[in-house]
């Protein structure tokens, strides 16, 4: 009997980790641990004392040239002393693997090993560090294009969000906010003065969850997935956002978002005009992952994409933004 067609599958541990023995010249006692599932696989990949991360991505989600183009990145933020988490070559000096999984070809990449852990909530001190980070990584990027996604307002406004719509009944609160949010913010970009916004490579994705801290300073940065071309204050905005979502404490929200901003213009000044559309651009950046996480739900499912999530990330996140900063 045939196989029957599957549109997304986990690649066994044990299988994987021989794989990788074989390609990687690993030793015999090499492990393979899957650390999450989502539009990518995750897997640690351990070696004795030495750790790497395995990157599995999901079938049609990056081509093999976004990928090429993700690694000359990270190689190029590797070479200029930027704390990141870079691709590793196996034996035959090749950053892509393909593995012939049951719904087709997928491409895998080995990384170094991001040290230390997640933390939730930093000090104002790290907030100042963080900031000087990315301001280094734009500087090094500045003017700079990869042959991948540009983020134009029209994609990160109307092509992604538009992935949401069906998920709930079109006359509910929420649908017709995030109708009346695309509209509105799309009017507010096309107002803005492009002369005075710096352009190049942007993360789009720089917060708690992808940044691993070890002895409480030092700061490796991961997961450059969603990395392209763009406005590179999306990253800032994007990063106050986070601060904004995980600090229950005003007060403490201004004082580590001002702390990040100085760590940023101690490195890079931003101009006034970047200044004004950061609240613009951190909730813009929120539509575009609504769209991102429906757009991928087979790879989630519906234990994590349903109603009481997109009522909860919508309202809760996405218009408590909209809301604070009087967007509207």
């Amino acid at each position: 009997m045939s196989h029957f067609p599957v549109i997304t599958s986990t690649l066994s541990e044990q299988h994987l980790a021989l794989f990788l023995q074989e390609i990687y010249k690993l030793s015999n006692a090499t492990t393979c641990r899957l650390l999450k599932t989502g539009i990518n696989h995750v897997y640690l990949v351990t070696d004795g004392a030495q750790k790497y991360v395995f990157r599995v991505y999901s079938l049609n989600w990056r081509s093999q040239k976004e990928i090429s183009e993700e690694i000359r990145l990270l190689n190029l933020l590797k070479d200029n002393h930027i704390p990141v988490s870079y691709a590793i070559a196996d034996a035959q000096s090749n950053y892509i693997q393909t593995l012939n999984a049951p719904e087709g070809e997928r491409f895998g990449v080995m990384f170094s090993y991001a040290k230390g852990e997640k933390v939730f909530n930093f000090s104002t001190d790290l907030h100042h560090k963080i900031g000087e980070i990315m301001a280094q990584f734009h500087k090094i990027t500045h003017n700079l294009s990869l042959d991948r996604v540009t983020y134009t307002p029209e994609k990160v406004l109307l092509e992604s969000p538009q992935h949401f719509f069906g998920f709930l009944p079109d006359d509910t609160p929420e649908v017709e906010f995030i109708r009346y949010a695309q509209q509105h913010l799309l009017a507010a970009l096309k107002k803005v003065d492009e002369t005075k916004i710096r352009k190049g490579v942007v993360h789009l994705d720089i917060w708690f969850d992808n940044l691993n801290i070890l002895n409480a300073n030092e700061i490796t940065i991961f997961d450059f997935d969603f990395c392209g071309n763009g406005w590179q204050c999306y990253d800032i905005g994007y990063y106050i956002l986070q601060i904004h979502s995980t600090e229950a404490d005003e007060n403490e929200y201004k004082l580590k978002a001002e702390a990040f901003l100085k760590g940023y213009e101690s490195v890079s000044p931003i101009s006034d005009e970047e200044k004004r559309i950061l609240p613009l651009l951190g909730e813009c950046i929120y539509l575009f992952y609504l769209g991102v996480q429906c757009q991928r739900f087979n790879n989630w499912s519906n234990t994590f994409i349903n109603e009481v999530y997109l009522k909860r990330f919508i309202n809760l996140r996405i218009k408590r933004w909209f809301d604070y900063n009087k967007l509207g």
